[in-house]
Protein backbone atom coordinates (compact mmCIF):
# COMPACT_ATOMS: atom_id res chain seq x y z
CA UNK A 1 0.00 0.00 0.00
CA UNK A 2 1.09 3.33 -0.73
CA UNK A 3 0.04 5.04 2.38
CA UNK A 4 1.69 3.68 5.33
CA UNK A 5 -0.68 5.02 7.98
CA UNK A 6 -3.98 3.16 5.99
CA UNK A 7 -1.61 0.12 6.06
CA UNK A 8 -1.15 -0.19 9.31
CA UNK A 9 -4.42 0.45 10.11
CA UNK A 10 -5.44 -2.59 7.61
CA UNK A 11 -2.54 -4.87 9.23
CA UNK A 12 -4.94 -4.82 12.82
CA UNK A 13 -7.21 -6.84 10.80
CA UNK A 14 -5.55 -9.13 8.67
CA UNK A 15 -4.45 -12.73 9.39
CA UNK A 16 -0.76 -13.59 10.64
CA UNK A 17 0.37 -15.03 7.40
CA UNK A 18 -0.48 -12.23 5.50
CA UNK A 19 2.47 -9.81 5.15
CA UNK A 20 1.24 -5.88 4.27
CA UNK A 21 3.85 -3.70 3.36
CA UNK A 22 3.60 -0.02 2.60
CA UNK A 23 5.20 3.44 1.53
CA UNK A 24 7.12 4.34 -1.38
CA UNK A 25 9.35 1.52 -1.21
CA UNK A 26 6.30 -1.34 -1.18
CA UNK A 27 6.18 -2.31 -4.55
CA UNK A 28 9.90 -2.80 -4.82
CA UNK A 29 10.57 -4.60 -2.26
CA UNK A 30 7.47 -6.79 -2.98
CA UNK A 31 9.25 -7.38 -6.69
CA UNK A 32 12.44 -8.27 -5.27
CA UNK A 33 11.00 -10.45 -2.48
CA UNK A 34 7.38 -12.27 -3.04
CA UNK A 35 7.30 -15.66 -4.70
CA UNK A 36 6.28 -14.93 -8.61
CA UNK A 37 6.41 -16.57 -11.92
CA UNK A 38 5.56 -13.42 -13.73
CA UNK A 39 5.20 -9.47 -12.87
CA UNK A 40 2.41 -7.70 -14.35
CA UNK A 41 3.54 -4.19 -13.89
CA UNK A 42 0.79 -1.46 -14.09
CA UNK A 43 2.14 1.62 -11.79
CA UNK A 44 1.88 4.54 -13.38
CA UNK A 45 4.82 7.25 -13.89
CA UNK A 46 8.80 6.97 -13.20
CA UNK A 47 7.53 5.27 -9.86
CA UNK A 48 7.51 1.87 -11.76
CA UNK A 49 11.02 2.27 -12.78
CA UNK A 50 12.48 0.55 -9.40
CA UNK A 51 10.05 -2.42 -9.28
CA UNK A 52 10.97 -2.97 -12.94
CA UNK A 53 14.72 -3.33 -12.22
CA UNK A 54 13.56 -5.52 -9.02
CA UNK A 55 11.83 -8.03 -11.46
CA UNK A 56 14.26 -8.11 -13.89
CA UNK A 57 17.05 -8.50 -11.40
CA UNK A 58 15.63 -11.54 -9.96
CA UNK A 59 16.08 -12.97 -13.61
CA UNK A 60 11.60 -13.35 -14.06
CA UNK A 61 9.40 -12.33 -16.77
CA UNK A 62 7.72 -8.40 -16.59
CA UNK A 63 4.79 -8.04 -17.91
CA UNK A 64 5.51 -4.17 -18.73
CA UNK A 65 2.22 -1.93 -18.85
CA UNK A 66 4.52 0.79 -17.21
CA UNK A 67 5.80 2.44 -20.41
CA UNK A 68 7.68 4.91 -18.32
CA UNK A 69 10.31 2.32 -16.95
CA UNK A 70 11.53 2.04 -20.85
CA UNK A 71 11.70 5.21 -21.66
CA UNK A 72 12.88 6.93 -18.42
CA UNK A 73 15.64 4.11 -18.09
CA UNK A 74 15.31 1.77 -21.47
CA UNK A 75 18.90 1.11 -21.87
CA UNK A 76 19.55 0.10 -18.22
CA UNK A 77 16.64 -2.20 -18.28
CA UNK A 78 16.93 -4.32 -21.50
CA UNK A 79 20.72 -4.54 -20.30
CA UNK A 80 19.15 -6.10 -17.18
CA UNK A 81 16.74 -8.49 -19.49
CA UNK A 82 19.64 -9.47 -21.17
CA UNK A 83 22.31 -10.29 -18.69
CA UNK A 84 19.68 -12.19 -16.08
CA UNK A 85 17.61 -13.83 -19.30
CA UNK A 86 14.63 -12.02 -17.78
CA UNK A 87 12.33 -11.57 -20.77
CA UNK A 88 9.91 -8.12 -21.23
CA UNK A 89 6.34 -8.77 -22.03
CA UNK A 90 5.05 -5.49 -23.36
CA UNK A 91 1.51 -5.09 -22.77
CA UNK A 92 0.68 -1.65 -24.21
CA UNK A 93 -1.02 -3.23 -27.31
CA UNK A 94 0.79 -1.44 -29.62
CA UNK A 95 3.84 -2.92 -28.50
CA UNK A 96 2.34 -6.18 -28.32
CA UNK A 97 1.19 -6.08 -31.30
CA UNK A 98 4.54 -6.06 -32.51
CA UNK A 99 5.72 -8.71 -30.44
CA UNK A 100 3.15 -11.02 -31.94
CA UNK A 101 4.19 -9.80 -35.05
CA UNK A 102 7.79 -10.49 -34.93
CA UNK A 103 7.52 -13.90 -32.76
CA UNK A 104 9.71 -16.51 -35.17
CA UNK A 105 10.96 -13.78 -36.89
CA UNK A 106 14.60 -12.11 -36.86
CA UNK A 107 15.08 -8.57 -35.80
CA UNK A 108 17.85 -7.94 -39.11
CA UNK A 109 15.11 -8.76 -41.36
CA UNK A 110 13.12 -6.01 -39.85
CA UNK A 111 12.60 -3.40 -42.66
CA UNK A 112 10.69 -0.76 -40.41
CA UNK A 113 7.51 -1.22 -37.93
CA UNK A 114 4.72 0.86 -38.04
CA UNK A 115 2.69 2.27 -34.80
CA UNK A 116 -0.91 3.50 -35.19
CA UNK A 117 -2.35 6.14 -33.01
CA UNK A 118 -6.73 7.00 -33.23
CA UNK A 119 -5.35 10.72 -33.99
CA UNK A 120 -7.47 11.35 -30.66
CA UNK A 121 -10.36 13.51 -30.25
CA UNK A 122 -9.01 16.81 -32.31
CA UNK A 123 -7.78 14.45 -35.70
CA UNK A 124 -10.33 16.71 -37.68
CA UNK A 125 -10.68 19.61 -35.35
CA UNK A 126 -9.94 22.86 -37.61
CA UNK A 127 -6.02 24.06 -36.53
CA UNK A 128 -8.01 27.81 -35.40
CA UNK A 129 -10.26 26.15 -33.26
CA UNK A 130 -7.05 24.80 -30.89
CA UNK A 131 -6.81 27.58 -28.56
CA UNK A 132 -10.20 27.20 -27.54
CA UNK A 133 -9.64 23.47 -26.35
CA UNK A 134 -10.60 22.43 -23.03
CA UNK A 135 -9.88 19.20 -20.63
CA UNK A 136 -13.11 17.97 -20.81
CA UNK A 137 -12.90 18.35 -24.99
CA UNK A 138 -9.38 16.35 -24.86
CA UNK A 139 -10.41 13.84 -22.63
CA UNK A 140 -13.38 12.37 -25.04
CA UNK A 141 -11.64 9.76 -26.63
CA UNK A 142 -13.40 8.10 -29.81
CA UNK A 143 -12.08 5.12 -29.26
CA UNK A 144 -10.29 3.60 -25.85
CA UNK A 145 -11.57 3.85 -22.05
CA UNK A 146 -8.40 5.70 -20.76
CA UNK A 147 -6.61 7.18 -18.04
CA UNK A 148 -6.25 10.84 -17.72
CA UNK A 149 -3.01 11.28 -18.70
CA UNK A 150 -2.95 9.12 -21.42
CA UNK A 151 -6.23 10.39 -22.74
CA UNK A 152 -4.56 14.08 -23.16
CA UNK A 153 -1.62 12.14 -24.66
CA UNK A 154 -3.77 10.44 -27.04
CA UNK A 155 -4.64 14.15 -28.23
CA UNK A 156 -1.63 15.33 -28.49
CA UNK A 157 0.28 12.45 -29.36
CA UNK A 158 2.87 12.91 -27.17
CA UNK A 159 1.68 8.98 -25.85
CA UNK A 160 3.34 7.90 -29.60
CA UNK A 161 6.12 9.81 -29.02
CA UNK A 162 6.81 8.27 -25.43
CA UNK A 163 5.58 4.93 -27.39
CA UNK A 164 8.66 5.51 -30.76
CA UNK A 165 11.12 5.59 -27.67
CA UNK A 166 9.69 2.66 -26.12
CA UNK A 167 9.63 0.41 -29.70
CA UNK A 168 13.28 2.01 -29.99
CA UNK A 169 14.58 0.16 -26.79
CA UNK A 170 12.69 -2.75 -27.06
CA UNK A 171 13.43 -3.89 -30.59
CA UNK A 172 16.97 -2.03 -30.25
CA UNK A 173 15.68 -0.20 -33.51
CA UNK A 174 16.81 2.91 -35.26
CA UNK A 175 14.60 6.03 -35.65
CA UNK A 176 14.35 5.69 -39.36
CA UNK A 177 12.31 2.10 -39.02
CA UNK A 178 9.75 3.30 -36.46
CA UNK A 179 7.01 4.99 -38.32
CA UNK A 180 3.71 6.44 -37.14
CA UNK A 181 0.38 6.66 -38.93
CA UNK A 182 -2.82 7.67 -37.66
CA UNK A 183 -5.19 4.71 -38.06
CA UNK A 184 -9.07 6.01 -37.20
CA UNK A 185 -10.20 2.35 -36.14
CA UNK A 186 -8.05 1.29 -33.76
CA UNK A 187 -8.32 -1.94 -35.76
CA UNK A 188 -4.78 -2.53 -36.59
CA UNK A 189 -2.69 -2.02 -33.43
CA UNK A 190 0.89 -2.38 -35.20
CA UNK A 191 2.46 -3.18 -38.37
CA UNK A 192 5.79 -4.98 -39.00
CA UNK A 193 7.47 -4.68 -42.73
CA UNK A 194 9.99 -7.03 -43.73
CA UNK A 195 12.81 -6.62 -46.02
CA UNK A 196 10.90 -8.45 -48.71
CA UNK A 197 8.18 -6.13 -48.38
CA UNK A 198 5.94 -8.54 -46.42
CA UNK A 199 4.16 -6.47 -43.93
CA UNK A 200 2.32 -8.17 -40.82
CA UNK A 201 -0.25 -6.77 -38.75
CA UNK A 202 -1.93 -7.28 -35.84
CA UNK A 203 -6.11 -6.90 -35.69
CA UNK A 204 -8.39 -6.81 -32.86
CA UNK A 205 -10.99 -4.96 -31.62
CA UNK A 206 -9.87 -1.83 -29.12
CA UNK A 207 -9.44 -4.07 -26.56
CA UNK A 208 -6.81 -4.02 -23.80
CA UNK A 209 -8.06 -7.58 -22.46
CA UNK A 210 -6.23 -9.10 -25.30
CA UNK A 211 -2.78 -8.05 -24.98
CA UNK A 212 -2.82 -8.57 -21.52
CA UNK A 213 -4.36 -12.09 -22.18
CA UNK A 214 -1.27 -12.69 -24.21
CA UNK A 215 1.42 -11.48 -21.49
CA UNK A 216 -0.29 -13.69 -18.64
CA UNK A 217 0.06 -17.21 -20.81
CA UNK A 218 2.94 -16.16 -23.10
CA UNK A 219 4.86 -18.49 -24.21
CA UNK A 220 1.11 -19.88 -25.63
CA UNK A 221 -1.76 -18.84 -27.31
CA UNK A 222 -4.60 -19.79 -24.64
CA UNK A 223 -8.11 -19.55 -25.35
CA UNK A 224 -10.27 -16.37 -24.22
CA UNK A 225 -13.77 -15.63 -24.97
CA UNK A 226 -12.44 -12.04 -26.59
CA UNK A 227 -13.76 -10.68 -29.85
CA UNK A 228 -11.84 -11.58 -33.12
CA UNK A 229 -12.89 -10.57 -36.49
CA UNK A 230 -16.39 -8.53 -37.10
CA UNK A 231 -17.00 -7.43 -39.89
CA UNK A 232 -18.60 -4.68 -39.39
CA UNK A 233 -15.82 -3.37 -37.44
CA UNK A 234 -13.34 -4.49 -39.63
CA UNK A 235 -15.31 -2.89 -42.95
CA UNK A 236 -13.09 -0.16 -43.44
CA UNK A 237 -9.57 0.37 -42.32
CA UNK A 238 -7.73 4.06 -43.28
CA UNK A 239 -4.29 5.25 -42.79
CA UNK A 240 -2.56 8.32 -43.22
CA UNK A 241 0.80 10.31 -42.38
CA UNK A 242 0.82 12.35 -39.16
CA UNK A 243 0.76 15.97 -39.45
CA UNK A 244 3.29 17.64 -38.31
CA UNK A 245 1.38 21.18 -37.38
CA UNK A 246 -1.55 19.52 -36.12
CA UNK A 247 1.11 16.73 -33.91
CA UNK A 248 3.79 18.74 -33.34
CA UNK A 249 4.30 16.56 -29.99
CA UNK A 250 5.79 13.73 -32.04
CA UNK A 251 8.97 14.66 -33.38
CA UNK A 252 9.95 15.33 -29.38
CA UNK A 253 9.98 11.36 -29.60
CA UNK A 254 12.36 11.32 -32.41
CA UNK A 255 14.61 13.48 -30.69
CA UNK A 256 14.92 11.14 -27.75
CA UNK A 257 15.64 8.15 -30.02
CA UNK A 258 18.48 10.06 -31.63
CA UNK A 259 19.97 12.35 -28.47
CA UNK A 260 20.12 9.28 -26.34
CA UNK A 261 20.57 9.94 -22.55
CA UNK A 262 18.31 11.09 -20.10
CA UNK A 263 16.45 12.37 -23.07
CA UNK A 264 13.20 10.08 -22.66
CA UNK A 265 13.38 10.54 -19.38
CA UNK A 266 13.18 14.55 -18.99
CA UNK A 267 10.47 14.01 -22.17
CA UNK A 268 8.33 11.77 -19.60
CA UNK A 269 8.38 14.25 -16.67
CA UNK A 270 7.88 17.41 -18.41
CA UNK A 271 4.84 15.87 -19.75
CA UNK A 272 3.14 14.45 -16.66
CA UNK A 273 4.17 18.63 -14.93
CA UNK A 274 2.17 19.99 -18.27
CA UNK A 275 -0.26 17.50 -18.57
CA UNK A 276 -1.42 18.21 -14.82
CA UNK A 277 -1.48 21.86 -15.02
CA UNK A 278 -3.65 21.56 -18.37
CA UNK A 279 -5.88 19.76 -16.67
CA UNK A 280 -6.37 22.06 -13.67
CA UNK A 281 -6.75 24.55 -16.06
CA UNK A 282 -3.28 26.84 -15.28
CA UNK A 283 -1.95 26.04 -18.94
CA UNK A 284 -4.07 25.97 -22.05
CA UNK A 285 -4.04 22.88 -24.49
CA UNK A 286 -1.52 24.09 -27.07
CA UNK A 287 0.90 25.19 -24.40
CA UNK A 288 1.69 21.33 -23.22
CA UNK A 289 3.99 21.05 -25.77
CA UNK A 290 6.53 23.71 -25.99
CA UNK A 291 6.42 23.61 -22.08
CA UNK A 292 7.94 19.64 -23.10
CA UNK A 293 10.26 20.72 -25.38
CA UNK A 294 11.76 23.94 -23.71
CA UNK A 295 13.08 20.96 -20.56
CA UNK A 296 14.06 19.06 -23.62
CA UNK A 297 16.20 21.55 -24.58
CA UNK A 298 17.50 22.44 -21.09
CA UNK A 299 18.41 18.81 -19.95
CA UNK A 300 21.36 17.99 -17.53
CA UNK A 301 22.13 14.96 -19.22
CA UNK A 302 22.36 12.42 -16.29
CA UNK A 303 22.33 8.98 -17.62
CA UNK A 304 24.88 6.57 -15.55
CA UNK A 305 22.99 4.70 -13.49
CA UNK A 306 19.07 4.46 -12.94
CA UNK A 307 19.64 6.90 -9.87
CA UNK A 308 21.07 9.57 -11.89
CA UNK A 309 17.84 8.91 -14.11
CA UNK A 310 15.53 9.43 -11.77
CA UNK A 311 17.68 12.75 -10.18
CA UNK A 312 17.30 13.80 -13.61
CA UNK A 313 13.40 13.11 -13.55
CA UNK A 314 13.16 15.21 -10.33
CA UNK A 315 15.16 18.27 -12.02
CA UNK A 316 13.25 18.20 -15.32
CA UNK A 317 9.83 18.51 -13.03
CA UNK A 318 10.89 20.98 -10.99
CA UNK A 319 12.26 23.30 -14.63
CA UNK A 320 8.63 22.11 -15.75
CA UNK A 321 7.01 23.47 -13.11
CA UNK A 322 8.64 26.86 -13.58
CA UNK A 323 7.70 26.87 -17.54
CA UNK A 324 3.99 26.27 -16.46
CA UNK A 325 4.26 29.15 -13.95
CA UNK A 326 5.86 31.30 -16.77
CA UNK A 327 3.36 29.86 -19.37
CA UNK A 328 0.34 30.97 -16.98
CA UNK A 329 1.65 34.48 -16.13
CA UNK A 330 1.94 35.04 -19.57
CA UNK A 331 -1.67 33.85 -20.12
CA UNK A 332 -2.77 36.01 -17.24
CA UNK A 333 -0.91 39.30 -18.41
CA UNK A 334 -2.62 38.79 -22.31
CA UNK A 335 -5.99 38.02 -21.28
CA UNK A 336 -5.79 41.33 -18.81
CA UNK A 337 -4.24 43.39 -21.89
CA UNK A 338 -6.84 42.05 -24.10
Amino acid sequence: MADPEAAEKLRAHLPASIACVAGPEASQELAASADYDLAVHGIVSASGVLPSRAVLERGRPLALANKESLVVAGAHLMELSRRHAAPILPVDSEHSAIFQCLRGESLDRVRCVYLTASGGPFRDLPLEEFDAITPEMALRHPNWEMGPRITIGSATLMNKALEVVETHHLYDLPAEKIRVLVHHQSIVHSMVEFVDGSVMAQMSPPDMRGPIHVALHWPERAPAALRGFDVDLFRQLTFREVDPHRFPALELGYRCVEEGSDAGCVLNAADEVAVAAFLDGRIGFQEIVPVNRTVLERRPGLDESIEALLDADQKARRLALDQVEAAAAHRKATASGA
